[in-house]
């Protein structure tokens, strides 16, 4: 870049001698030498150009890089909490809009912006010293022209602002439309989801406008200031030459100079106004980086132990967020060691966050949640998680074969391994029934498969983690019986001499758990095994009826909260 200004400057300059000395003298010898220096000028110029594009590119493209590895590793480390309240598309967008923006951003100010500025410095001193009191006329119209650009800055921040808003809502938009489209053809919802993402594309439209108006506010700003700067440099360098005998060949030098100068300045202004575009970018992306975990995953605590697998809740204060009711007050709780233990409950009354709480997804307000008596606040997180296997309701298949899908519950497992783990979860057969095996991918969260085969993949999982505790979360929720019957073979088989959490709306599957705790409003009212609740007749046995003999209509639920927790259970 600094080659390209020395360049033009250099051919302002020699324009002196071309006319004082070729022209006006005309010197046969002197002619020779700048015709040699115009060549040399022009190739270094030339691969100078080249050299710099290729490798400010690809600084440029290494930035884009950089960028979306700090953020989305950033993203990694951040809490449960901040993906609560953040929408799936600010993140897509950070990754991948915003960090391209700040990546074209630092490339503009790499590439045009720091070559036209260097080569309107190099010009300027031309000016300087072929004629002080000429450049006096371009140093005062650089301070007006500074000013409007600054103006037009102002003005690009909002609409930048605006359109990078309208960009996240197309791939929120997106979003909705792909992950519920048989919902929106079930219930003719096509001209409501085309009017939301016309209504987004609408805004980045406008916004994308707006900002092209306003970078092209630059050009008629210097074309006219640009004008007044040559015609009053035109009016002194006439006086001198006509009045004062000055030879001409400074005059058409300084000229020339304003002329070269004259394209990097207006790009200059261009990229400016532009630049601003970027910095809103740049400014989303640190929102996030700046964005500190509120999880302390104790790199360097002590590991956790698991001898027995005892998990126990003592005084338990929890609320997910500062200002909000709390799901947990003084809750107490304890999962005997390879026993199994249910939570049954009505919607809300904090089952799911039990389970969270487990994971440390998030850490609670006061008391303590510890596992064979170590509190789980205090040990390395990743321990933590590695004596944890979670099968949810909501089962999740990245996007990778059914192997790698399976080995994610231990990465080190060999073939074999990944293979047993499939077979004692009822999955091999129709894993082996697939175009590829275990080698078939899985695309779009493996919706080719159906919600059963998905769950045994799960099961598969996290039997391959082999890990002393299990935590199920509603995971026979959606299932159809014959699918039901065989993810609950394959639970058995994972379930056998380890401490297991079930959270079941469907009693059926927790019948036989060692300990069955009912939850209302965070708190367990009564726990016991299946006969013993259905003997005490309280919570758990009006619910326990209400699915199992729906045609009892002597039955007669005349407790309030009882009814609640069977309406909603």
């Amino acid at each position: 870049m600094g080659l390209v200004a020395l360049t033009s400057a250099l051919s302002a300059w020699i324009l002196r001698d071309v006319v004082d000395q070729v022209f006006v003298d005309q010197d046969i010898a002197v002619l020779s030498g700048l015709v040699v220096a115009v060549i040399v000028i022009s190739l270094v110029r030339g691969i100078s150009l080249y050299g710099s594009t290729v490798t400010l590119t690809r600084v440029g493209n290494a930035i884009i890089a950089e960028n979306q590895k700090k953020v989305f590793d950033h993203i990694l480390g951040l809490g449960m909490n901040y993906f609560d309240r953040t929408h799936s598309s600010d993140l897509i967008a950070a990754v991948s809009v915003r960090a391209q923006a700040a990546g074209q951003l630092l490339n503009t100010i790499m590439t045009s912006f720091v070559r036209d500025l260097l080569s309107v410095i190099g010009l300027v001193l031309v000016m300087v010293i072929q004629s002080p009191w000429m450049s006096l006329i371009v140093l005062v119209i650089g301070p007006i022209a500074i000013l409007g650009v600054n103006r037009l800055i102002r003005k690009m921040r909002d609409s930048a602002r605006m359109e990078f808003a309208g960009m996240t809502q197309i791939i929120a938009s997106m979003q909705e439309t792909t992950h519920g489209m048989r919902i929106v053809k079930a219930f003719n919802l096509e001209s409501a989801m085309r009017t939301n993402m016309n209504r987004a594309i609408e805004t980045v439209r406008q916004r994308g406008n707006k900002i092209g108006a306003i970078k092209a506010q630059t050009s008629p700003l210097m074309e006219t200031l640009g004008g007044f700067a040559i015609a009053g440099v035109m009016l002194w360098a006439g006086y001198q030459t006509m009045f004062e005998g000055v030879k001409p060949g400074a005059f058409v030098s300084f000229v020339a100079a304003i002329l070269l100068a004259y394209e990097p300045a207006k790009r200059l202004a261009n990229t400016r106004v532009g630049i601003e575009r970027g910095v809103v970018g740049v400014k989303f992306i640190y929102n996030i980086l700046d964005t500190k975990p509120t999880l302390n995953t104790n790199p360097d605590g002590p590991e956790l132990e698991v001898p027995h697998g005892e998990v126990a809740f003592n005084d338990v204060n929890f609320a997910y967020r500062k200002k909000s009711a709390p799901v947990l007050t003084k809750f107490n709780f304890r999962a005997p060691a390879g026993k199994v233990t249910a939570l049954v409950g009505p919607s809300g009354s904090g089952k799911s966050t039990i389970i969270s709480l487990i994971e440390r997804f998030y850490d609670v307000q006061s008391g303590a949640i510890t596992i064979d008596g170590q509190d789980i606040s205090k040990v390395r997180l990743g321990s933590l998680h590695d004596k944890l296997a979670l099968v949810s309701q909501d089962t999740v298949m990245f996007e990778a074969t059914v192997r790698e899908n399976i080995r994610f519950g231990r990465p080190s497992a060999t073939d074999e391994e990944v293979e047993q783990a499939a077979r004692n979860a009822m999955a091999h057969d129709f894993i082996m029934a697939l175009k590829n095996g275990y080698d078939q991918e899985l695309d779009d969260a493996g919706k080719s498969l159906s919600g059963g085969q998905r769950q045994r993949i799960a099961i598969a999982r996290a039997m391959l983690r082999d890990a002393p505790i299990i935590l199920l979360d509603e995971a026979t929720s959606s299932l159809d019986s014959e699918s039901e019957n065989q993810v609950q073979i394959a639970f058995d088989r994972l379930m056998k001499n380890r401490t297991t959490i079930v959270i079941a709306h469907r009693l059926s599957t927790v019948v036989n758990a060692d300990q069955i705790c009912v939850l209302v409003r965070g708190n367990v009212v009564e726990s016991g095994r299946h006969a013993e609740l259905i003997a005490a007749g309280k919570h758990y046995a009006r619910l326990y009826y209400l699915q199992f003999e729906k045609h009892n209509d002597g039955e007669v639920v005349d407790d309030p909260e009882d009814e609640k927790v069977a309406l909603t259970g």
